[in-house]
């Protein structure tokens, strides 16, 4: 439905002094802090998990060496979404000089609309991630106490009991990221990189992260976290995650949090001859999603 006149009749009214509400500041691109950005050329995009070969056993003598089989473990798929969104201004509306005033700011209305719709897209599998409704290739949820192994084993990489955000929560995840194995139940060296958190924890991943000693303690211990550097990129605000008692940090493990962009962000015009009216659009196409699920951890918070 194209925007007309009545709808914008106080613009074409002597004494307006101001047009106000679309000039709200806005958040800026939160996923780059998660997420690695790829450029896909295809509809949808698959990546697959491999498996490596176990520990070598002790050949004894004279005896035939051990072979050992290579093979996938899963596949994740990533299927883009197209995202749009358009409005439309009457002829009789641009005759009376509206397009001048009001293209500008639907314009930078449309850009608004377009940037939150990925934000929220992006978060999403963070606020889904312990939905058993949501699984990534291994068959599990992001989060997961049981990622399969090809091994037969498996990988957790959330705490066993929901925790919120503390000193003991965070060094457990430190201690249980880097207990993390391959396939074949090999250690992989994980490490943590970053920690992720709604506006609601920032106050108290700064205390844990940034002060020199211990938080909450009458001992005058340093503060092991930030003495160690076990999260070396410090933490950021997400303002999109849903639950204020979830924390996350993110792995230096490769191909973990993917985002892939098939077409990126344009915006286009055109004029309807049968109307006469003037049609804006903004489109882009992408897809969010993981690979390796141990390129997160997360947690719940216990409340």
């Amino acid at each position: 439905m194209a925007i007309s006149r009545a709808q914008l009749l106080k613009e074409l009214l002597p004494g307006l002094n101001a047009l106000f509400g679309l000039e709200y500041s806005r958040y800026g691109e939160e996923h780059k802090e998660i997420y690695d950005t790829e450029t896909s050329e295809r509809s949808f995009e698959e990546e697959t998990k491999l498996s490596g070969f176990s520990a070598a056993p002790v050949k004894n003598e004279g005896a035939a060496i051990a072979y050992d089989n290579a093979q996938e473990a899963w596949t994740a798929r990533y299927n883009h979404e197209t995202i749009a969104l358009g409005f439309s201004l009457t002829e009789e509306a641009i005759e009376d000089n509206l397009y001048d005033s009001l293209s500008a700011r639907y314009t930078k209305a449309l850009a608004r609309g377009m940037a939150y719709t990925k934000q929220v897209k992006a978060a999403s599998p963070l606020n889904n991630g312990f939905s058993s409704a949501y699984v990534g290739g291994d068959g599990v949820a992001l989060f997961s106490t049981a990622h399969p192994l090809v091994s037969g084993g498996t990988n957790s990489n959330r705490p066993s009991t929901a925790a919120d955000l503390n000193e003991t929560s965070l060094e457990a995840a430190v201690i249980q990221i880097a207990a993390w194995a391959d396939e074949r139940g090999l250690l992989i060296a994980a490490k943590p990189r970053k920690l992720i958190v709604p506006p609601a924890l920032m106050f108290v991943a700064t205390r844990l992260l940034e002060t020199e000693l211990r938080v909450g303690t009458t001992d005058n211990d340093i503060n092991a976290l930030k003495n160690n550097g076990s999260i070396p990129e410090g933490y950021t605000v997400n303002h999109f995650l849903t639950d204020t008692n979830a924390w996350f940090l993110t792995t230096d493990v490769p191909n973990g949090m993917k985002h892939f962009v098939r077409t990126p962000m344009a915006t286009s015009m055109d004029g309807d001859f049968d109307t006469g009216n003037v049609r804006y659009k903004a489109r882009e196409r992408y897809s969010f999603g993981w690979s390796d699920p141990l390129g997160m951890y997360g947690s719940p918070g216990a409340s």
